[in-house]
């Protein structure tokens, strides 16, 4: 992959298109990727161009030199770094407006990840969509083994994709567990040899071009949604979401292209 002409350049992140394919890769590999206040900055710079992009289509979010993301760089608190802040409340502000600006993107999200993926980077990879590990992943909750409580989405991602009980458990012990226990909990879509990582990850983002981009957008909200609405207003939304499915180009197309016995040729819009 190369940077599109109209990509920014940026300390911490890089940003990489290629044919509607988004890949955002953390780029601090000095720190494992640590996040300091300059990549929340850029963070959320990039995600809000990627959710007004209309030609990216799926974004894969990973981590430089074989790992994924250490977490917030701890090393940094305190210090200038991105913006000055007179208390660490107003640093918690840009937290939560990457987290939210990863949650609300319309495309789908994937997180591909080798080696660590811990605290805020563990939550990051878990708010995409879909989470698809090496087998040489390692994940954790570290918040409290650092003092802390649970930030990055992590109150309210961990219990959705877990449970309550299980989610409490990585929490209160702040354990490193394996990328097979990752998978064992449900806490992962798939975990796959290191080495068929980028080939299987490159086809899921082929096979997800290859879907109506409007349509998933709606499923993905909907889905989003689903542990906050009564069935009858799901059902409102779905039958909203399918009008508006049946006002595209792209639902007459998978029709047509039924009937022809051919692929369909989704074009978004």
């Amino acid at each position: 992959m190369s940077n599109s002409a109209n990509s920014k350049q940026y300390e911490t992140i890089i940003v990489e298109r290629s044919e509607g394919v988004v890949t955002l890769t953390f780029n601090r590999p000095e720190r494992k990727n640590a996040v300091n206040g300059q990549m929340w900055i850029e963070l959320h710079d990039a995600l809000t161009e990627i959710y007004n992009n209309g030609s990216d289509r799926v974004v894969v979010l990973t981590g430089a030199n074989n790992e994924f993301c250490s977490g917030a760089d701890l090393n940094t608190v305190g210090k200038s770094s991105g913006r000055e802040h007179s208390h660490t409340y107003y640093s918690m502000r840009e937290v939560t407006s990457v987290i939210l600006a990863l949650a609300r993107l319309p495309q789908p999200t994937i997180a591909k990840v080798r080696g660590v993926a811990v605290g805020v980077g563990a939550n990051m990879a878990l708010g995409c969509d879909l989470v698809v590990a090496s087998d040489n992943a390692r994940f954790s909750e570290i918040f409290a083994k650092r003092g802390l409580s649970l930030d990055g989405g992590g109150s309210w991602i961990l219990p959705r994709r877990v449970g309550l009980h299980r989610a409490k458990e990585l929490t209160f012990f702040a354990d490193i567990i394996s990328a097979a226990e990752a998978d064992r909990i449900g806490l992962v879509n798939r975990v796959v040899p290191d080495a068929e990582l980028d080939a299987f990850v490159a086809d899921w983002t082929q096979r997800l071009l290859a879907m109506p981009p409007i349509a998933l957008a709606q499923s993905k909200r909907m889905l989003n949604n689903a542990m906050n609405v009564t069935l009858e207003e799901a059902l409102d939304d779905e039958g909203t979401a399918q009008t508006v499915n049946f006002g595209t180009k792209d639902t007459p197309e998978a029709i047509a292209a039924f009937l022809e016995k051919r692929a369909p040729v989704f074009k978004g819009r």
